[in-house]
């Protein structure tokens, strides 16, 4: 099979980060053929002009759009594109120089009609990007749901590096309206369909992540609201693991208030995992303020993560909400 990669990378008031994406298709060594699909999500501030600058080096179409978030712009996207496989990049993502060349080779053993790749932080990123990289992307942590497990069943690829074919892609109707979730409602449509979808290990791409630890929160709060509605609406793709946060965040409390009655040895446990993520991230990092901050950075995403998704099995389970109803700022009308 011959295949046509479209590229398609929504924007939304992120200039500088395109051209640093851009920057880094230039670089790319395959012999792939590809073209990259720019959709300016109705941004005040766009990459027009960063993206005239590579214009000369690059086959780029540019499109803007009225706002109506990542997941309509990325099916906006790969409407227009005119290759018969997409991938889906976020605007502050940066490809290593064998990327193409690790998806095409990998594709071309094993066939899928939807792949995804891990994520890594480059060593030009700073402390804190590193930190929630780690944070994210640890089997420690979060136990390698996003890539860095050695087998995966199943994968349920992330949208900040997601492959789908053009068949695929027409026959799910591409990504629905809510966000974040998006990605994962999508593949679990694919599967019940028939297609397939793996991890391709190798091709990585480096994610910045521009964000402060108050935006980190925001981030994996409504992850965890999402999670909920995702069981409902997909109830056979219910796992127990999604209770973990959830579970930490009530330990913890109950940890704390135990040493009241003077009982700390299930506080010294938790005391016990930090110190054990710590020496992990030491050893993978070597840096030790990226260690520290990953014990922030650990404890905002659990936090974060267990406490939304409680809300929202409160809000969906106990008051009998609606998705829609119960949390209106994870859709897009």
């Amino acid at each position: 099979m011959q295949l046509d990669f479209s590229f398609i990378i929504p924007v939304f008031n992120r200039p500088d980060e395109i051209e640093e994406l851009l920057e880094s298709f230039s670089l790319l060594e395959s012999d792939a053929k590809f073209e990259i699909v720019i959709v300016e999500d109705g941004s005040t501030i766009t990459s027009k002009s960063n993206v005239e600058k590579y214009r000369s080096k690059l086959n780029i179409s540019y499109y803007y759009k009225e706002n109506s978030g990542p997941g309509d712009s990325r099916n906006f996207g790969m409407k227009k594109a005119k290759g018969n496989y997409f991938i889906i990049l976020d605007s502050d993502c940066i490809l290593p120089k064998l990327y193409l060349k690790e998806v095409k080779a990998s594709l071309q053993k094993d066939y899928v009609d939807c792949f995804g790749g891990p994520d890594a932080a480059h060593k030009s990123f700073t402390n804190l990007q590193k930190a929630i990289n780690y944070s994210m992307t640890s089997f420690i942590t979060t136990g390698g749901i996003r890539g860095h497990k050695k087998s995966v069943n199943k994968f349920q690829p992330r949208s900040f590096n997601m492959g789908i074919s053009k068949v695929a892609f027409r026959a799910s109707n591409g990504f629905g309206n809510i966000h974040p979730g998006e990605d994962p409602d999508l593949t679990i449509r694919l599967w019940d369909k028939g297609y397939k979808t793996k991890l391709i290990p190798k091709a990585f791409v480096y994610h910045k992540r521009r964000i402060s630890w108050s935006k980190f929160y925001t981030q994996v709060n409504k992850f965890g609201k999402v999670r909920p509605i995702l069981n409902v609406w997909h109830p056979k793709t219910k796992k127990i693991t999604y209770w973990f946060p959830s579970l930490f965040v009530i330990c913890l409390f109950v940890s704390v208030l135990l040493t009241i009655f003077k009982i700390s040895w299930p506080l010294y446990l938790v005391v016990v995992y930090y110190v054990i993520v710590f020496v992990f991230a030491l050893i993978e990092t070597k840096n030790i303020n990226v260690s520290i901050k990953s014990l922030i950075a650990l404890t905002i995403q659990f936090y974060g993560y267990g406490m939304g998704f409680l809300i929202s099995i409160f809000m969906l389970k106990i008051k009998r909400k609606t998705p829609q109803k119960a949390f209106p700022e994870l859709f897009f009308k």
